[in-house]
């Protein structure tokens, strides 16, 4: 066992995980903006109340790791809730929970050795976050001793969707107990049988350890990992406030989860037993079982109207979109402005297949989401033409794009809110609310944000072509191509 050390293992360091594509929870969830980023239940992302719950006193400032396509998103979020991240490590590309939780200890190693880690999604839903504080805190002192500690549910129903953690020699009450093994994912006899057993937990994935255990572990039992992440992190660059992990080095890194690279093989594993309320969220079944139902058991979300409905889920995610749904028995519905889902709350499984046959359709809806996060703001498509394109434009206090022009089409800029600094070949004007500027097709321009607040335009574009490779970019603050 590694021994003890004092300073930096006195805070927990939360590193937190941003990837997956949340399938199951479309149309809201698609893998361009998936779950964990959506408000699926409150007024917060999944990631928000995760970075929340792993945030305040005996908290250091969170590692996030996620993708070049969601850094935008993560900065934005957490801003939001006043949330300053100690470093987010972009993934040149999916390689699976092990080389992220590697990549992240490498780091952490290198800026406060022998770091307490707390490795957690992001996805997972946990409502009382002063209870699972408790817990973690309750790990400390075996992480910071060496050892690895896990947190697992305490079961409620012989589910089958979930992994299992079995204990050794537990005995109800007890904080903590030494983990025997690791359970894939059971039939349903066998998860009724390690329910009745006593001695087994779920498995959520959230794991707390110092990070040169982590990274001696990865050295004794996926020595094939090591070296290769170690150069993607060694070569890292800064990327604005990012830092990308090296693409060459990425490439030779094995996509493997952490189950299955070192915990299922690993010695000296402790489970903490957390029965403070957890889901995964795993499906829409799952979101009307956590939602506020009403007496005839049906949760509404945004502008619904419900008669004779009953133990059914109705969702309206648009502003101004109305859903009524009338003597619905079972039923899931979600209403977005460019897809809708119906279906049987016994079948909401099924929707990953469903989006599945829509990515062999090539239907955009399968994957895309229509508000595109960029580093200076988002925009969203609000109409499409043969010969126009509506837009919205949110740009952020302070932001730019860059310095572009079009071959295919012109735009007109309508400021809605705010003031708009706008460059159009050689003039650079102030544009105020109710105002517009029109920007010729080859011509070029810029616009900018100088205010203190988020400043919205609409922007109609006109010609033969819209597509976003329709930029040419002459200078850029985010050193985009």
């Amino acid at each position: 066992m590694i021994a003890m050390t004092s300073g930096p293992a006195a805070l927990t360091h939360p590193v937190i995980l941003c990837g997956g594509s949340g399938t199951r929870l479309w149309p809201v969830s698609r893998q361009s903006f998936p779950k964990q980023f959506s408000r699926l239940l409150g007024d917060e992302s999944l990631f928000q109340a995760t970075a929340r719950r792993l945030s305040g006193e005996g908290f250091a400032e969170p590692v996030i790791v996620t993708s070049a396509e969601f850094r935008f998103v993560v900065r934005d979020q957490l801003a939001a809730i006043g949330i300053k991240p100690a470093a987010v490590l972009i993934e040149p590309s999916p390689r699976n929970t092990a080389p992220a939780v590697l990549a992240a200890a490498l780091w952490l190693e290198r800026q406060a050795p022998g770091a307490v880690m707390l490795v957690a999604p992001s996805d997972h839903l946990m409502p009382d976050p002063d209870s699972f504080r408790q817990a973690a805190a309750a790990g400390m002192a075996r992480a910071a001793a060496g050892a690895i500690v896990t947190f697992g549910i305490t079961p409620h129903a012989p589910e089958t969707g979930y992994g299992y953690l079995e204990l050794n020699a537990y005995s109800a009450g007890a904080e903590a107990a030494p983990l025997l093994r690791f359970i894939e994912k059971p039939d349903l006899q066998a998860a009724t049988e390690m329910l009745a057993s006593g001695r087994h937990l779920w498995n959520a994935g959230i794991f707390l350890f110092r990070s040169d255990a982590m990274i001696s572990a990865f050295a004794n039992l996926a020595p094939g990992l090591l070296a290769p992440v170690t150069r993607a992190v060694d070569a890292a660059k800064p990327d604005l406030t990012f830092l990308r992990l090296d693409p060459e080095a990425w490439e030779q890194v094995q996509s493997i989860s952490i189950d299955y690279a070192i915990m299922e093989r690993a010695k000296d594993l402790w489970a903490i037993p957390y029965d403070g309320g957890w889901t995964d969220l795993g499906g829409w079944a799952a979101i009307w079982n956590e939602g506020a139902r009403g007496t005839d058991g049906t949760v509404q979300e945004g502008q619904v109207l419900a008669l004779d409905c009953r133990d059914s889920l109705l969702r309206s995610e648009e502003e101004g979109l109305q859903l009524v749904g009338i003597g619905l028995d079972g039923l899931v519905v979600v209403a977005m402005q460019d897809a809708v889902l119906v279906a049987r709350k016994s079948d909401a499984q099924r929707v990953k297949d469903a989006v599945e046959t829509l990515k062999e359709r090539k239907v955009a809806q399968a994957t895309a989401f229509r508000r595109d996060h960029r580093p200076w703001g988002w925009f969203e498509t609000l109409a499409n033409g043969e010969r126009f394109k509506v837009k919205r434009i949110v740009v952020l206090p302070g932001a730019a794009l860059s310095l572009q022009s079009h071959r295919y089409r012109s735009e007109h800029w309508i400021v809605v809110e705010g003031t708009a600094r706008v460059t159009v070949g050689d003039s650079v004007k102030l544009v105020s609310e109710n105002q517009s500027v029109y920007i010729p097709l080859g011509e070029r321009h810029r616009l900018e944000n100088p205010g203190t607040a988020p400043m919205v335009l609409i922007e109609v574009q006109t010609g033969s072509y819209f597509g976003e490779d329709d930029i040419v970019r002459y200078e850029d603050v985010y050193a985009r191509q």
